[in-house]
């Protein structure tokens, strides 16, 4: 019997990193930067294969535009004076993005509990809601188009 995927919610400003930005070079990205000692549990603790939502933050929109995949659990490199990082891919894009403001009736989103923290984990329930009210994402398995 396989590992269970555990689910997560990355966030990033858009003009440091956007969703365009993870799609390009073969929408493998090292993310890093995570200074937040709980953010950093929660990178610490995703394995392989773990997906997470790819949320857009700031000041003109908060919402999630597209999931990723972790594809390199966490590593620390010399340079990253021991802050650490894991490797996602782009799995697909939201078919229709979901605004922070759908989410507000989830009671038990560690997002709306905690918003400064930029990593935080999805509850099973909570992700199969924010896909439903999302269409699904590109890559679910659910359109056979995708």
């Amino acid at each position: 019997m396989g590992k269970e995927v555990k689910r997560f919610l990355l966030k990033t400003e858009p003009s440091e990193w956007s969703w365009e930005d993870q799609e390009a070079n073969g929408g493998i990205s090292k993310w890093d930067g995570v200074k937040n000692k709980q953010a950093q549990k929660y990178l610490k603790s995703m394995s392989l294969n773990d997906l997470c939502f790819f949320y857009h933050s700031g000041s003109k929109a908060r919402r999630i535009v597209g999931v990723v995949s972790v594809v390199r659990e966490w590593y620390s490199d010399e340079g990253d004076k021991g802050d650490g990082a894991v490797d996602v891919k782009a799995v697909g894009e939201m078919r229709r993005v979901v605004d922070l403001k759908e989410m507000k009736h989830l009671k038990d989103f560690v997002l709306l509990k905690q918003p400064r923290l930029s990593v935080v984990p999805v509850p099973h329930l909570i992700w199969d809601t924010i896909c439903h009210l999302g269409g699904g994402y590109h890559g679910d398995g659910a359109n056979p188009s995708d």
